[in-house]
């Protein structure tokens, strides 16, 4: 004897497959794969602005005012009988925000020109201007067909 299956179990499967073919178009159609390749390029990138800021920028700016910012830290006192202090990172912090100020300032610029690139493309072109003979034969045809009507 066959199971019978119950009436809302049919609309579930469906509502399912519907979600699942809307993700199916999702991902083929290249959102998801631009996606993939911008967190990648972006991973590579704040690697590289990260490597810049801390073995290049920080030691420039500490011989500029005199003190190495990077290794910046304090050692908070044992509590509760823990073996070994905190630290608080302040120059590992400074480093951080650096970084962050360097990637959202590029983000900004590529931004901006993306933007740019947008407005071009969408402006639509101007319509050829006339000559005076399209001119007038519209209005030949204008007052033509108002004498017809």
């Amino acid at each position: 004897m066959p199971k019978k299956e119950k009436p809302g179990k049919k609309k579930k499967i469906g509502k399912v497959r519907s979600f699942l073919n809307e993700f199916k178009t999702f991902a083929v159609k290249g959102n998801m794969i631009d996606m993939a390749v911008g967190m990648i390029v972006g991973g590579a990138f704040t690697a590289l602005v990260t490597s810049i800021v801390t073995h290049i920028a920080t030691p420039l700016i500490g011989v500029l005012i005199g003190v190495d910012f990077s290794e910046w830290s304090i050692i908070l006192p044992r509590l509760y009988g823990n073996a070994e202090p905190g630290t608080l990172a302040i120059g590992r912090f400074l480093n951080s925000v650096v970084s962050f100020v360097i990637v959202a300032f590029v983000v900004f610029l590529f931004v901006k020109a993306l933007n740019k690139f947008r407005k071009k493309e969408e402006e639509a072109p101007k319509p050829p201007k006339q000559s005076p003979e399209e001119v007038l034969l519209t209005e030949i045809r204008d007052l033509l067909k108002d004498k017809l009507e």
